[in-house]
């Protein structure tokens, strides 16, 4: 029994790291911009108690509105650190813009131009809007058990969600993998829950009670935030840190049954 249950352990855990899917696009590199849940182009502002897990910043302009450094009523929170100008902020915008114009440059596998996102089951790709796009109820986001599957949506003029909208991922899709490009302004209804980095060319807006676990990155215009929520997604080590851990498990159960083996034998 106790040889049987270790060949049946062994045998899942080969399974699984089998069925572990080879990374089906390269990841975005946001370079420095990759640490900012929130950085603009003009300003920053903040009404109610907006926190952020992750580094503020703007710039070229200077002036960020609506934080503080202890959580106060009515004050914003940065779990991060806040670049107010500067050559750090000047570099995640530079890190922000490149990926803007990588994103641009994709080629679509589906034009989504007219069609609410609200209701749609999609697989990882990347997905075109020739003017606005528009979310209105839930999107799901499947990445078919690949947690490095990437979903790139590349908007024409606006995006737009309406309010308690949201964004559902499913089997090991990442929030991390899923970036937003828009050619004008991005805004967020109030209590919409969001997932994936919108890099906008001018403003973002999220009205009252909006989250987001991305990131924020307007290029030119201002971040308008009103008692939000925003998290920088984990890093791509960390899921790699997760498959290793998985290989040396199997690796050590592996191990294990052959020493009782050679044991019996």
């Amino acid at each position: 029994m106790f040889k049987m249950k270790n060949k049946f352990l062994i045998l899942s855990a080969l399974v699984a790291l089998a069925g572990f899917p080879p990374q089906s696009q390269a990841a975005l590199d946001l370079g420095s911009a990759d640490s900012f849940a929130v950085l603009g182009g003009s300003t920053v502002t903040s009404i109610g108690n907006t926190i952020l897990n992750g580094d503020l910043g703007v710039s070229p302009g200077t002036t960020i509105t609506g934080f503080t450094f202890s959580p106060t009523p009515g004050l914003g929170i940065v779990n991060g650190t806040t670049y107010a100008g500067g050559s750090v902020a000047a570099n995640a915008q530079s890190g922000a813009l490149t990926a803007y114009n990588i994103l641009a440059g994709e080629t679509s596998i589906q034009n989504l131009t007219g069609q609410d996102l609200g209701g749609l089951i999609l697989v990882p790709g990347v997905y075109r809007f020739d003017s606005s796009a528009q979310l209105t109820g839930t999107l799901t986001l499947n990445a078919g058990n690949n947690p490095d599957a990437r979903f790139d949506f590349l908007i024409g003029t606006t995006l737009t969600t309406a309010s308690s909208s949201s964004i559902s991922l499913t089997n090991g899709a990442q929030a991390g993998n899923v970036f937003w490009q828009v050619g004008s302004s991005a805004t967020l209804g109030a209590d919409t829950s969001f997932y994936g980095s919108i890099l906008a060319t001018n403003s973002i807006t999220f009205d009252t009670g909006a989250s987001m676990s991305g990131r924020a990155l307007a290029l030119n215009g201002a971040v308008t935030l009103d008692n939000n929520v925003i998290t920088v997604p984990e890093p791509a080590t960390f899921w790699l840190l997760t498959f290793c851990a998985s290989v040396f498990g199997a690796w050590r159960w592996l191990a294990l049954w052959r020493r009782q083996q050679a044991g019996r034998s």
